[in-house]
């Protein structure tokens, strides 16, 4: 195996950041897989299967590892709450949910860990949210290709853009995120 390419290198990174849940990582991979530097199937297999592993050993962790975590998360407890109710309200299909939103992520498997909810099943469903997720995001960015590209070229033209839509998209999201706690 050369590890001078891009496409090993790729595959890597994949698995290394899809064990944590990144969205980009998963788009970056649909964009490549368009540009025919790696292969579609096999990203999205690979980062399903991390995608897995990641949101199993979180689990793990709240269930096996209750002392070593709960010093992590005594800062979060807006966010703890928030998740519980979300579990509560949506039961399983947070599974699914907690795939897609960035920031409760990693703390619904760490929460069902905490509580009574059931490895087995936690396990089974994870199986399918992992594949949805990827292959939504991943499939998403792998036909809309053209128009990031297109994006990406236009943004080289003119680099102030970049940093400054940033900030504009970071702030409305975190109005947002202010409005939904307050109003709950």
């Amino acid at each position: 195996m050369d590890f001078s390419s891009l496409e090993n290198w790729g595959y890597i990174a994949i698995a290394f950041f899809s064990f944590g849940g990144s969205f980009l990582i998963i788009a970056t991979a649909g964009v490549f897989a368009y540009l025919g530097h790696i292969d579609l199937f096999t990203a999205l297999a690979i980062g399903a299967v991390f995608n897995f592993l990641g949101d199993n050993f979180l689990f793990y962790l709240g269930r096996y590892q209750k002392k070593d975590i709960q010093k992590y998360l005594t800062k979060h407890k807006r966010k703890l709450a928030i998740t519980t109710l979300l579990m509560r309200k949506y039961g399983a299909l947070a599974i699914f949910i907690q795939k897609f939103i960035y920031g409760v992520k990693t703390l619904i498997p760490v929460v069902m860990g905490l509580g009574k909810y059931d490895f087995k099943r936690f396990i089974f469903i994870n199986i399918f949210a992992s594949i949805v997720f990827v292959a939504t995001i991943g499939l998403s960015a792998y036909y809309s290709s053209d128009a990031i590209i297109a994006i990406f070229n236009y943004l080289k033209t003119k680099p102030y853009l970049a940093p400054l839509a940033l900030v504009v998209i970071g702030g409305i999201i975190w109005q947002y995120l202010k409005f939904v706690e307050k109003r709950k």
